[in-house]
């Protein structure tokens, strides 16, 4: 018999499945989709998650088989590790695996090497030796002491050059609005996260949120909450404001590395984990606009997509790449030239072989960063705050429009996302909908430089903990370079950082 063991997520198409799967569709949501699962994989087995819309991973156990899954993008995460004795310890957080009978925890040091380029963890392998991602799209049995991991689903771009424009936005913007209904159930009242950018504004507008969550700051140059406030004055939704203090940024930084389980050098995971505890104070549901940056073309660099051609396979690792492997290796007490970031997508360009370049950049960030840093962000700081997330745009549906879609109509030398954009102005006005990107922007880079704040970050890098990792020296002299005016380096110094307010959160002070 089939029982489920560990679940997290969101089935969209419920209605549909329990008229196919015989299910009481009035059982409350934890009880309907317990059954949901159950049954699906009773009738599907190991194709069950081609018949799921929305965001989950889950395990399952039946007759001493494991059966595991992780959703087509890697929405929730899903983490293993087979012990001394070959079982598999598994769960939805690291922290459920280390409080289990045979886990053995160790410091996977090599990691450091790719965080250090991407400031995210990416791939398989996490910074606890032995505790292995199940990767988006993928699923795992275990049965008698073996574990067999399957690829079920990976993106494919397949150009259709039949179409006008207006055509990708009139699907794109149907598709958009027939997923809605699916979203929230009638008995929810959801929120919505909304900043000066046209994903947020455009799920807002789509949606039934009558309150809006913004971050805001002091400093006019990094704040993006006006344009928020004029956009839901606009559509006629409330706007709550939160102010964001560097005190408060940097007090929050254990709690969040901590929550995190894994480290992030993401700056702006700060911002929202503080987002996500004040909205969590007046309500537990909210929308997100995540996904369509990287479906449909949406950051400022893929317009560099040509320029970069084949050469791409030798570089582009993701969104970002801030370390070159010379510094790295100056920097690290311990470096292994053989253990390089490029090599976790080579798969990626292999299987993009003939494509553009803008779909090969595309293909990376779907199944490189945005697991490793976008839903990975989402999911640990909503989790931690109390708080749900749904994102409407992340969705199959949504997604095989891009897969389609040829990339001119994604990116021009004006504007990103431009059919996307086009779909959003049929409920947006034109100066929201065609508004130049300007990225999730935190004032750290300033914020670093002042005294005032850090402290914290000084001792980390003169500390022993730190010298374990680092030439000291080294890491010293690129924070003076950054003092004195290079601010480029700010990221080097976060992203070192992090690591180091991580590491004492699990190998010093636990």
């Amino acid at each position: 018999m089939i029982e489920l063991k560990e679940y997290r997520g969101h089935i969209r198409n419920w209605r549909q499945l329990c008229e196919e799967l015989g299910i009481d569709s009035s059982l409350p949501r934890a009880e309907r989709e317990k059954a949901i699962i159950v049954k699906a994989c009773e009738k599907w087995g190991t194709a069950v998650a081609d018949h799921l819309y929305g965001m989950f991973a889950f395990a399952v156990e039946n007759d001493g088989e494991i059966f595991c899954v992780r959703d087509h993008f890697g929405t929730k995460p899903f983490y293993y590790y087979e012990t001394a004795d070959g079982r598999l310890l598994y769960g939805t957080t690291i922290r459920r695996i280390i409080e289990q009978e045979g886990f053995v925890k160790e410091l996977n040091e090599k990691m450091l090497q790719i965080y250090m380029t991407l400031t995210y963890v990416a791939g398989e392998d996490t910074f606890f030796k032995g505790v292995k991602k199940l990767m988006p799209g993928h699923y795992l049995v275990h049965k008698n002491g073996q574990t067999k991991i399957t690829r079920y689903w990976h993106p494919e771009f397949h150009p259709d050059e039949s179409k006008s424009l207006e055509d990708w936005a009139d699907e794109i913007h149907t598709t958009i609005k027939n997923i809605f209904p699916e979203v929230k159930e009638d008995n929810e009242t959801a929120e919505s996260f909304l900043s000066g950018g046209v994903d947020s504004s455009y799920v807002l507008a789509m949606s039934d949120a009558q309150v809006t969550d913004s971050c805001g700051y002091d400093d006019e140059r990094f704040d993006e909450s006006g344009l928020a406030k004029q956009t839901a004055d606009i559509l006629g939704r409330k706007n709550n404001r939160c102010k964001i203090t560097p005190e408060q940024y940097f007090d929050i930084v254990p709690y969040v590395m901590y929550n995190m389980e894994q480290p992030l050098g993401d700056a702006s995971a700060i911002v929202f984990a503080i987002a996500c505890k004040a909205t969590a104070e007046h309500t537990k549901l909210c929308y997100s606009g995540e996904g369509a940056d990287e479906f449909f073309g949406g950051y400022n660099m893929y317009r560099n997509a040509e320029r970069y051609g084949d050469n791409l396979k030798t570089f582009y690792v993701g969104n970002t790449n801030i370390m070159k492997e010379e510094e790295k290796q100056r920097i690290l007490k311990h470096y292994d030239p053989n253990y390089l970031p490029i090599d976790l997508v080579k798969y990626i360009y292999d299987e993009t072989e003939g494509l553009d370049p803008l779909s090969k950049m595309s293909d990376v960030d779907i199944q490189i960063w945005l697991e490793g840093d976008i839903y990975l962000n989402v999911d640990k700081m909503s989790e931690a705050a109390g708080l749900e997330i749904r994102m409407p745009l992340t969705d199959r549906r949504v997604f095989d429009i891009a897969s389609r879609m040829p990339s001119r109509f994604k990116v021009n030398e004006e504007q990103n996302k431009v059919a996307f954009r086009t779909a959003a102005s049929k409920v947006l006005p034109d100066e929201i909908a065609f508004r130049k990107k300007l990225g999730f922007i935190v004032p750290i880079r300033i914020w670093l430089a002042d005294e005032r704040y850090n402290a914290d970050v000084r001792a980390k890098f003169n500390s022993d903990m730190a010298a374990k990792f680092f030439d000291l020296d080294e890491i010293n002299a690129i924070f003076a370079d950054y003092i004195g005016g290079n601010s480029d380096n700010w990221r080097k110094i976060w992203t070192i950082y992090t690591f180091l307010v991580w590491y004492e959160e699990y190998f010093v002070k636990r």
